[in-house]
């Protein structure tokens, strides 16, 4: 079945609203706050919030202490996540007996489970307001109802539609991101997503290509693609259309910048991608795919749906394409069952790819997978070991790896502020590696050309040319 979009006459209602809580509010000037826990597609969701927001009149801050609408986007990957939502949100109980016409509200991942929603409506009562990920298009009629009941409004329901059109106000520098399908149909025995986010439903072509061609006008150099397993773009669509397809496509915009994207899974990856990559200039060298474990037991376990030989094979092609590609990844490490036999071969693959970079993560049950069931016969101190000893043979590789780029030129994306004053700026290697950068001139947003002249464990260090 085709992905639906969501109706003209849907979304303009909710304009419709947006115009009704700008009256209600008039000329008083609110101000909203808002914090993202989790992914970057939780950040690109908020971004959409905070749209809306700014068309109803609200003001942005950077505190919550003078905010009148407080709103925080939650997570449900990792239960450290859930636990600092909660942290948060509960922290705000005296702010709403000083205040008592504060509006909190919650959203996201988290949001979208009915345990996390009973828990909210008897031991939260300072939440106004809660939606979940299918909601997130009907937000001004939700806010308006709060405004005008004076009742707490909870809903986690709808359906897994796109809606097309949201006001967005993103951050200002040289990244955005830009979602290109959102759900997953991947059901990997540890995650949650599924659940939360719903199918696997992918934008059109052309309506991604519209929003890439905004960013690039509006000055973005950075345009990360977003989807939680963007290899499977487009299957959906009832249209002969492909990831490395839509790659091209978006190759083709005018103007000077980088395309990345996230996340890939390696069931889906093909030699068409990397071929893709290779070939478009825009496209950045870099790579991210999860591979989780290397063992097969542990992969079949995890249901995967791929061998680590089909993982490295992968990576050989890829590596064949583009020699000088950025790699990383994600291990979880204590999956339910994990032997150590089981660790070392996840040892041995980190050790014969040789990552750029690793995001290592110790399992967290989540409730609602099935994962969470599964019998674990390893002890805390058995993971933890793993853990500390995968760290420690990832930091030898990418120390060495970082110290080949003593002296290279390279082209770097200016993105921010640095905190020491000899290198006062930061920018990013076209395969994503951080740099601190001194030299004269040096503008955020612009592309610089740079000679690096000492590195570290998590930075190089360069001089602009």
């Amino acid at each position: 079945m085709a992905t639906q979009n969501v109706s003209e006459e849907q979304l303009q209602s909710q304009f419709t609203y947006i115009d009704a809580v700008a009256r209600l509010l008039g000329d008083k000037h609110p101000k909203a706050y808002t914090h993202t826990f989790g992914c970057q597609q939780n950040e690109a969701d908020t971004e959409r919030i905070r749209g809306m927001l700014s068309e109803m009149g609200y003001e942005m801050t950077d505190t919550p202490d003078e905010a009148d609408f407080i709103l925080f986007n939650t997570c449900a990957v990792r239960e450290h996540a859930e636990d600092r939502a909660f942290g948060n949100v509960g922290a705000l109980r005296h702010l709403k007996k000083e205040r008592a016409g504060i509006v909190i509200a919650m959203c996201g991942c988290m949001a979208q489970q009915e345990k996390n929603v009973e828990k909210i409506k008897k031991s939260y009562p300072q939440v106004n307001l809660l939606f979940g990920t299918h909601a997130l298009w009907r937000f001004p009629s939700l806010l308006y109802r709060v405004l005008t009941e004076k009742k707490r409004v909870f809903d986690i329901g709808g359906e897994d539609d796109i809606a097309e059109g949201l006001p967005v106000l993103r951050a200002k520098g040289a990244k955005a991101w830009l979602s290109i399908m959102y759900g997953c149909n991947n059901f990997c025995t540890y995650c949650i997503v599924p659940y939360v986010r719903g199918r696997e439903r992918s934008r059109r072509p052309e309506e991604i290509e519209k929003e890439l061609r905004e960013l690039v006008a509006a000055g973005y150099k950075e345009i990360t693609l977003l989807g939680q397993n963007v290899n499977s773009y487009g299957k959906d669509l009832g249209i002969d259309v492909d990831f490395a397809d839509l790659l091209r496509r978006l190759n083709a915009v005018p103007g000077d910048f980088w395309l990345r994207f996230m996340t890939s899974h390696p069931k889906d990856a093909s030699p068409k991608l990397f071929s893709a990559m290779a070939e478009c200039d825009k496209v950045a060298k870099q790579l991210h795919l999860p591979f989780q474990s290397g063992s097969d037991e542990i992969l079949h376990r995890m249901n995967r749906r791929y061998t680590a030989e089909h993982y490295k094979s992968l990576i050989a092609d890829a590596r064949s394409k583009m020699p000088d590609i950025t790699l990383s990844s994600d291990i979880i490490v204590g999956f339910p069952g994990e032997t150590d036999e089981d660790f070392e071969q996840t040892l041995k693959l980190v050790q014969d790819t040789r990552f750029d970079l690793l995001f290592t993560f110790l399992y967290s049950p989540r409730t609602g997978t099935p994962a969470a069931s599964y019998e674990d016969n390893a002890t805390p101190q058995d993971k933890q070991r793993r853990f500390e000893r995968l760290l420690k043979a990832q930091d030898e590789i990418v120390a060495e790896k970082q110290a080949a780029y003593q002296g290279k030129k390279l082209r770097l994306l200016v993105d921010g502020n640095a905190k020491g004053p000899e290198y006062p700026f930061t920018a990013r290697t076209e395969g994503n590696l951080l740099v601190c950068v001194r030299g004269d001139d040096i503008k955020i947003g612009e592309f610089i050309e740079a000679e690096i002249e000492k590195t570290s464990l998590r930075c190089l260090f360069a001089h602009k040319l």
